[in-house]
């Protein structure tokens, strides 16, 4: 009996110590981040209002999640051929996606009058938790609901969650794995990678 006591302590002792770290963790990262839901979605829409007919089409479809799957997306953006366009892979599920939704809503809603914005909402099960997920962290474009994950891996040739891909008005792709800690961040990439500036 005396034996077991202390291994008992140590192994309550490893998993408490693993839990601070997680909490830890999980503050410094949402600390780090942009904060998320800073402008509603009038003020976005008033903000991006005049944009160009085909950015104006993803604007009025701010916070809604499509249907459609490959086809769907492909058809529209061979619609927004010409235009920089930013496509952002997210998950209601993805913990980094919560993180950078911020940096998404500031960057989409500066940058929106010239680069197309679109989400794809990847591998999530449930619309509802989707649904739940843009109520939370509203952007000013839509999203394509994309449960079995072809459209996101076709799309960001990857499994991992969050992708961002950029492309440039001649087609050049550019992908970036992981989250984005800030607008300035994403904006910059924008710049460098869709708009082809500094």
């Amino acid at each position: 009996m005396g034996s077991r006591r202390p291994v008992a302590v140590v192994g309550g002792l490893a998993l408490l110590a693993l839990f601070v770290v997680a909490v830890v963790g999980l503050t410094e990262l949402r600390d780090s981040s942009t904060p998320v839901s800073t402008l509603t979605p009038a003020q976005m829409s008033a903000r991006l209002a005049g944009s160009p007919p085909a950015l104006a089409s993803l604007h009025a479809q701010a916070g809604e999640l499509l249907p459609g799957g490959v086809t769907a997306a492909r058809g529209r953006l061979a619609d927004l051929r010409g235009y920089p366009v930013v496509i952002n892979k997210w998950a209601s599920w993805c913990g980094p996606c919560h993180a950078e939704m911020g940096a998404f809503q500031q960057a989409s809603v500066a940058l929106g009058r010239e680069v197309a914005f679109v989400g794809v909402d990847s591998r999530d099960s449930s619309r509802v938790d989707a649904h739940a997920f843009m109520r939370s962290f509203p952007v000013s474009y839509p999203s394509y609901y994309d449960a079995g994950g072809q459209l996101g891996e076709a799309l960001t040739d990857s499994a991992l969650t969050p992708v961002t891909v950029f492309y440039d008005r001649r087609g050049g792709r550019y992908i970036h794995q992981g989250p984005y800690a800030s607008a300035a961040a994403l904006e910059r990439d924008v710049r460098l990678y869709a708009l082809g500036s500094a």
